[in-house]
């Protein structure tokens, strides 16, 4: 009996022990599961990469330079003033050349478009530029613009309404549909516009029209419907003077930092306030500018400030007390941004000026085309660490040319007038053209070329 009961005792006292060990071992496991990553289920949706098939390559132009108000009868009737010089050339030869109908300029010439046809899955590069010199009582000048693509958005900032300009918005649809054009003007006042841009036509109206009052406009362009080339034709005229003519790319919208390659700026006698001035516009929020100007080959700093912008509301700021010389402009915000640069060459009977836009990021090959002007230069910009290296490969089988762009600076090389060239860059550059002489004045920045189509994931 005590045998029997010291071996039940033993069994309970080990059972206890084991429970207690259970016990401790279940409470550990607990906690450490709490801390621990919970499992999860997880399933991934099928994706494929594709690449989709590329469409033709097509660029719209501007045309004719207008003259407004000849006929004191029909104020706001508008007048051929320039047929342009085209230069445009392709990657796979000649690209087909079309035209579009300009049913209220009187005189037309040909508005045109170009196309470069997909052969097999490749896109060809194509390039076209037109370039202008026009002589007369109320206008006179140079102006360059090249051909450019079709957008549902973008921005057009420069111009005046001040006493002496006539300026003028001019709208594309190369489309086979209707576009409803909406204009919405920022500015001391701000006003909006509707235009209906019939399929395969070119209009325009004043930009006093939608923009009086306003010193400074800024105009957004908002297509539906079908995309349209927006386009704003400057001109001046001091007492009785005329004082030149610019054809100015709309910007595509607005970015953190533009950058501007090729900014001119020239002596004048006397006040240079208005030589060459940055204008700016935060659409939506207020935000502050750093700008910096650099002289073109050195990565000193030529000037620097800091401008406050409003929302919705344009400023502008001079850039006086530059050495005449060439620049690079950059500006960095908080906020999005539009902005340009207007130069003068001179504040005497034959002067011109010219509206600069942003430079875009090139870091592929691109095409582009010198129309006929003088004295044609490109600018480049590397903003990098590393020095990038630019190949200028002429379509017309002259020997190609290298550059070196060195890190965080900029050069400028000439070109060829009536050439079209293909850009290769080892690092990612801005450039910009630009055509100088006395009295002529014309600077452009190089636009990305639309290649191959690229890889999208597609989820079924």
């Amino acid at each position: 009996m005590s045998s029997n009961r010291g071996v039940r005792v033993v069994a309970t006292g080990a059972r206890v022990v084991v429970g207690a060990a259970v016990a401790v071992a279940c409470v550990v496991g607990v906690v450490t599961a709490i801390h621990a990553p919970w499992p999860e289920v997880r399933h991934d949706p099928a994706q494929v990469r594709v690449t989709p098939l590329p469409g033709d390559s097509v660029l719209v132009c501007n045309g004719d330079l207008r003259a407004l108000g000849r006929d004191t009868a029909n104020p706001l009737g508008m007048w051929s003033a320039a047929s342009p010089t085209l230069t445009v050339d392709g990657t796979s030869g000649a690209p087909q050349i079309g035209t579009l109908q300009v049913p209220d300029l009187v005189g037309a010439g040909e508005v045109r478009t170009v196309t470069g046809a997909v052969e097999g899955r490749t896109a060809p590069l194509i390039a076209a530029t037109e370039s202008a010199t026009v002589e007369a009582d109320d206008l006179r000048g140079f102006a360059v613009l090249p051909c450019g693509t079709p957008r549902l958005e973008s921005w057009l900032v420069g111009g005046t309404v001040d006493t002496g300009a006539s300026d003028l918005i001019v709208l594309t649809n190369a489309a086979q549909v209707p576009s409803t054009v909406t204009l919405s003007v920022y500015g001391t006042s701000r006003s909006t516009r509707t235009v209906i841009v019939p399929a395969g036509t070119q209009v325009a109206l004043p930009l006093t029209s939608i923009a009086a009052g306003n010193s400074l406009p800024v105009v957004e362009v908002a297509a539906d419907g079908a995309p349209v080339r927006a386009v704003l034709q400057s001109s001046l005229v001091r007492t009785l003077d005329p004082a030149g003519v610019d054809l100015q790319e709309a910007v595509a919208g607005p970015q953190l930092h533009p950058v501007f390659a090729g900014v001119q700026s020239f002596a004048a006698d006397g006040d240079d306030a208005d030589m060459t001035v940055l204008r700016m516009l935060s659409p939506a929020d207020a935000a502050q500018a750093r700008v910096t100007v650099r002289a073109s080959g050195s990565s000193g700093i030529a000037n620097e400030f800091t401008v406050s912008l409003s929302a919705g509301e344009p400023a502008e700021v001079s850039l006086s007390g530059l050495a005449p010389g060439t620049y690079s402009v950059q500006i960095d915000a908080d906020a999005p941004i539009v902005s340009a640069v207007r130069q003068q060459d001179a504040l005497v009977r034959g002067s011109d000026f010219s509206w600069m836009t942003p430079a875009p990021e090139i870091d592929s090959d691109a095409l582009l085309a010198v129309p006929a002007g003088p004295s044609p230069r490109l600018h480049l910009v590397n903003e990098t660490d590393a020095d990038a290296t630019v190949t200028l490969e002429p379509t017309n089988g002259r020997p190609a040319t290298e550059v070196t762009v060195p890190a965080k600076g900029s050069i400028d090389t000439a070109v060829a007038q009536r050439t079209a060239y293909l850009l290769s860059t080892t690092g990612t550059v801005h450039a910009a053209i630009t055509m100088s002489a006395e009295g002529e004045l014309a600077g452009w920045p190089v636009q990305p070329s639309a290649g191959a189509a690229e890889s999208i994931t597609v989820y079924p």
